[in-house]
């Protein structure tokens, strides 16, 4: 971290809408505020295992209000997630961990494409309601990136790896250490202690804790 900047770390899984609204709201702020962002791709899974937390959906009103509230916030950060009701039951049956070992596993070998190539696994699950647990989906988001098929392929193959696999459960262990119980989780390290944040309607938060 440069001197002055405040280390942001934002915690987030693809397969969370509201991570998708969190990250690009940082990604814009990071120009602006004096901070230096930091992307931790965690395993949304074993956050809710290890916490006892149940998807926010399970709950009906909830699930209903859910709808209304990311199509409004969807709107007002002009992010393109398309949520519908059905959505729940999809993302309920779509496992992440393919995703994230993937993500995961650029952030270990080529962090620049972190950014584009998080950016479009969200738009794949929320905007083109693509399985991006398959094989053949993940990289077609990796070429939509920017990635070359080798680099695509390579990546593919590392995500059996037991150090891509090791990495991926270290982040997620090291979100819940900070008391992360869901995401996004965004933890701002200033005054020598870290500050936890959660869910993208905080950053207003965030930016007076940290004197933005």
């Amino acid at each position: 971290v440069s001197m002055g900047r405040t280390l942001v770390e934002l915690f987030y899984d693809v397969v969370s809408p509201y991570s998708w609204l969190g990250f690009e709201v940082l990604c814009r702020y990071q120009h602006i505020w004096n901070i230096d962002l930091r992307f931790r791709p965690a395993f949304l899974g074993g956050i809710m295992q290890a916490t006892g937390n149940k998807p926010p959906a399970m709950l009906p009103k909830r699930a209903e209000y859910m709808l209304k509230d990311i199509k409004r916030m969807a709107k007002y950060y002009q992010v393109p997630v398309q949520i519908s009701e059905d959505d729940f039951q999809r993302v309920l049956g779509t496992g992440t961990l393919g995703a994230m070992r993937f993500i995961t596993a650029i952030d270990m070998t080529q962090p620049r494409y972190l950014e584009p190539l998080s950016r479009e696994f969200w738009i794949h699950f929320w905007s083109q309601h693509e399985d991006i647990s398959q094989p053949e989906n993940i990289l077609a988001v990796a070429r939509q990136a920017g990635l070359s098929s080798e680099l695509a392929q390579k990546l593919l193959e590392m995500i059996s790896s037991p150090a891509v696999k090791n990495r991926l459960r270290e982040t997620t262990e090291e979100a819940i250490k900070y008391g992360a119980f869901g995401m996004p989780a965004v933890v701002a390290h200033f005054n020598a202690e870290p500050h936890l944040f959660f869910g993208s309607d905080r950053l207003e938060l965030l930016g007076s804790v940290i004197g933005e």
